[in-house]
């Protein structure tokens, strides 16, 4: 890896924005949709209501956040988008179940209900993250263009 401190401010701040985006449009659906919030029995129908947007989310701000970090070092390759791309994954992953599952918190949730039950969108959003890198070095090279 070219620039890890760079890569890892690249990956913290799309991390806090994806979480963020993430609540903001759970609190959309429960105030202005008015769905229900969580309570005793779950995170709430508010909640599960953007599961199916939480890969979009990853895919669409992951890959800008590798754009920005694949174009601000020299000479970037397929690999070094690789290589981010996988660090980026492994982070997330071991970073979401210490944060979502070990430590209790009222959005915490069970190993099974973080891993097994968040299925397919979990395994989505992990394939996003890595893929955000690969995506912005195609966007640099002139591959994709929007």
């Amino acid at each position: 890896m070219q620039d890890f401190g760079m890569s890892m401010l690249w990956f913290w701040l799309c991390y806090i924005l994806v979480t963020i985006v993430g609540i903001v449009h759970t609190i959309f659906n429960i105030y202005v949709l008015r769905m229900k919030p969580m309570d005793k029995n779950g995170m709430g129908e508010g909640y599960e209501k953007t599961k199916p947007w939480h890969p979009l989310y990853a895919i669409i701000l992951f890959s800008f956040f590798g754009w920005l970090y694949i174009k601000g070092i020299p000479n970037p390759a397929i690999t070094e988008a690789l290589i981010t791309g996988a660090i980026w994954a492994g982070m997330c992953i071991v970073f979401d179940v210490c944060v979502w599952v070990f430590i209790k918190h009222p959005w915490s949730l069970s190993f099974k209900e973080f891993y097994i039950a968040y299925q397919p969108w979990i395994s989505l959003i992990y394939i996003a993250i890595f893929l955000g890198p690969v995506v912005g070095y195609l966007f640099c090279r002139g591959v994709l263009t929007p």
